[in-house]
């Protein structure tokens, strides 16, 4: 098999002009973040928002090119755009609570509801809390599905036991993956395993914002909510779905451990500024039981989220214990939710899913 050559590529994206100002997208600069590995080439196409739905028709010629003409056997190309450093607000006059002047959110198409599930840091069990609450969420009785937007570090392939890849729809939609019942979507499905993703920013804005949009949610009948798997930390991901998806609430997952607490109270605060409401917090890790003796222990301490959520007035949701089982069950593919519906940490799941459900209605 030949190799895609870098110098090819670049003359191939020459070949296609920008059809309003009449010069080709490479000269312009709007090709950004070019990558080939594996015969495999990603970048960005940097636009006017205001041109988007054109430079759409621009990116899918440019994907149509280069898989015709060179011997790429994928192509991943996405829109972004650039913030224009005069329009930003200075660091010292940043948007307090309320304020909202950044904030333009609309729904995605085929679902009703959308929840944000977010850490301070990583580490904390985010990932296997989101996955187990939209199961539990299924469970009750809600048609629902989960988008991993941990760009970096998208977990959800194995925690659903997940190794297919998506397909197109005619109309160019991608389809998720439907795993014990779960309506899927993950960054992690298009990638191969073990590949690192080293992207800037808006490379990263783009395919989030790509992913949201060309995603076919209502495969399998209209979503009642999407489950949305953060990132850690309080990055540009974040920022960009709380400012254009229209999230119903938002969940801070935390262990006891002090160190965490405080990354969950700027989780918190970044949730207020972008007026994004508060589901509550959940405490993961909040103990440990002892599989042989039934002793509990407070490896990390405990009750630590309980209290920021009672100086926060936020509502506390609930505590997940440190458990083999769902460690177990997570790694294997098979959540403790699905795997064991009777146990007694999945009624702790359950239990938290009602009081979500609650706040929808």
């Amino acid at each position: 098999m030949s190799e895609v050559k870098r110098e090819q590529v670049i003359n191939i994206l020459k070949s296609i002009t920008h059809p309003g100002k009449g010069r080709d997208i490479v000269t312009l600069g709007m090709v950004q973040g070019l990558v080939i590995k594996d015969n495999e080439v990603g970048f960005a196409l940097n636009i006017d928002p205001a041109e988007a739905e054109m430079m759409e028709q621009i990116r899918q010629k440019c994907d149509a090119k280069l898989l015709d003409l060179t011997a790429a056997s994928k192509v991943t190309s996405v829109l972004t755009a650039q913030r224009d450093p005069a329009k930003e607000i200075p660091a010292m006059q940043a948007p307090e609570k309320g304020s909202g002047p950044l904030k333009n959110t609309k729904k995605i198409p085929g679902v009703k509801h959308v929840i944000a599930v977010a850490s301070g840091k990583g580490g904390v069990g985010k990932s296997t809390t989101a996955v187990n609450l939209a199961l539990a969420l299924q469970a009750i009785g809600l048609k629902a599905g989960i988008f991993d937007v941990d760009i970096y570090g998208p977990s959800i392939p194995t925690l659903l036991g997940v190794t297919e890849k998506p397909h197109q729809s005619e109309d160019k939609k991608i389809i998720p993956i439907i795993s014990h019942g779960l309506v899927s979507m993950s960054l992690g499905y298009l990638m191969k395993q073990d590949t690192a993703t080293i992207w800037r920013g808006p490379m990263v804005m783009g395919a989030v914002k790509q992913m949201t949009n060309d995603t076919k949610w209502d495969v399998d009948g209209e979503l009642d909510v999407l489950v949305l798997d953060l990132p850690p930390g309080t990055g540009d991901v974040q920022l960009t779905l709380a400012q254009t998806i229209d999230v119903d609430g938002a969940i801070v997952v935390s262990t006891p451990q002090d160190i965490a607490l405080i990354d969950a109270r700027k989780g918190l605060d970044m949730f207020q500024k972008t007026d994004t409401e508060v589901f509550g917090i959940v405490e993961n890790m909040s103990y440990f039981l002892c599989p042989s003796c039934g002793e509990r222990s407070d490896i990390f301490g405990h009750g630590g989220a309980r209290e920021i959520a009672a100086k926060l007035e936020i509502d506390f949701l609930g505590e997940i214990p440190l458990h083999m089982d769902i460690r177990e069950t997570s790694d294997g593919g098979t959540p403790i939710v699905v795997h064991n519906p009777g146990s007694p940490h999945t009624a702790i799941y359950l239990d938290i899913a009602r009081k979500i459900q609650a706040k929808l209605q």
